[in-house]
């Protein structure tokens, strides 16, 4: 039986516990020694071979008010952008050809990570054009730098389910003073609220083959996304190793890693106050986010 990792509230109090595959959490006492997430993740070397033991089928059950997201503060949040095959054709682009190094744009870290049932907040959503992308999402453990694609995933403390919703509207400014500032990244994928992430962190361990996992999403049980990671053009050890390039990985750092075909852009479909979002992984979880307009009702 697979399980994640997951932070709940009760009573005004955040604790983290297991969250089992039928959905029930669980506090196995050995968790007890960390308290947040990013505590557990800071201690990764030592905390894995702990995890490896637990013995979830007979740890007491949990009542919490919310799960919340399962990383409430992440040191850095890196967006891999155009990471899949399909997806860059039906953008109408070209798969660029071996030897492609992957780019990264960055989120704020704090603001716009939400939980698995909170709610998308849209705001002028007829210009800003908020699109749904389904999206596996890495939680770095052992941190580091110039990492060797081929150690990377020894780098990994799990996986989560992630929807990277990004503002459409606003990717691209008008009137500007040349070329190279046409596209806003910021504008686009910086919004609070707008990266879904959960339900829990499952162990990489439990995931030895992060490239043969199947991506899905629903938009009010419409099925728009259908993918498997195997289309992605870096493999998560390539992106790990790349970024790594760049910037000293911590723990706690969180890599989306691209979405697959089936975003709303290419045919004219954007999330409305009132959809209900549905994003799934396999063998990760489910999250399930309302769409709501700035007031917060749902119309």
């Amino acid at each position: 039986m697979r399980w994640s990792l997951a932070t709940y509230q009760r009573n005004g109090s955040v604790g983290v516990a297991v969250l089992r595959e039928d959905g029930t959490l669980v506090a196995p006492p050995d968790l007890k020694r960390w308290a947040t997430m990013l505590d557990l993740l800071d201690d990764w070397a030592q905390a894995e071979p702990v995890l490896r033991l637990l013995d979830i089928d007979i740890a007491p059950v949990v009542n919490y008010d919310a799960l919340l997201t399962p990383l409430r503060w992440p040191r850095k949040v890196l967006c891999a952008g155009v990471n899949y095959r399909r997806h860059i054709r039906e953008m109408g682009g070209e798969v660029p050809s071996e030897g492609w190094k992957p780019y990264f744009f960055l989120r704020p870290p704090t603001t716009t990570i939400i939980g698995p049932r909170d709610r998308i907040v849209v705001r002028s959503p007829e210009t800003a054009r908020y699109d749904w992308e389904a999206e596996l999402a890495v939680v770095i453990g052992i941190g580091g730098r110039d990492i060797p694609c081929e150690d990377a995933l020894s780098h990994v403390a799990g996986y989560c389910v992630a929807n990277d919703v990004t503002a459409r509207g606003h990717h691209k400014r008008q009137n500007v003073p040349a070329d190279a500032f046409i596209y806003d990244w910021f504008a686009a994928k910086s919004t609070d609220g707008s990266l879904p992430l959960g339900p829990g962190i499952t162990p990489a361990f439990q995931i030895p083959h992060p490239q043969d996992l199947r991506l899905r999403l629903w938009v009010n049980d419409d099925l728009q996304q259908d993918e498997s990671t195997s289309d992605m053009i870096c493999t998560v050890a390539e992106l790990i190793s790349a970024a790594s390039d760049v910037v000293t990985l911590e723990p706690g750092d969180v890599i989306p890693t691209g979405t697959p075909s089936g975003v709303g852009a290419g045919r004219g479909l954007f999330l409305r106050a009132g959809d209900v979002v549905r994003t799934t992984i396999d063998g990760l979880g489910t999250l399930e986010n309302t769409v709501i307009d700035l007031s917060g009702r749902a119309s």
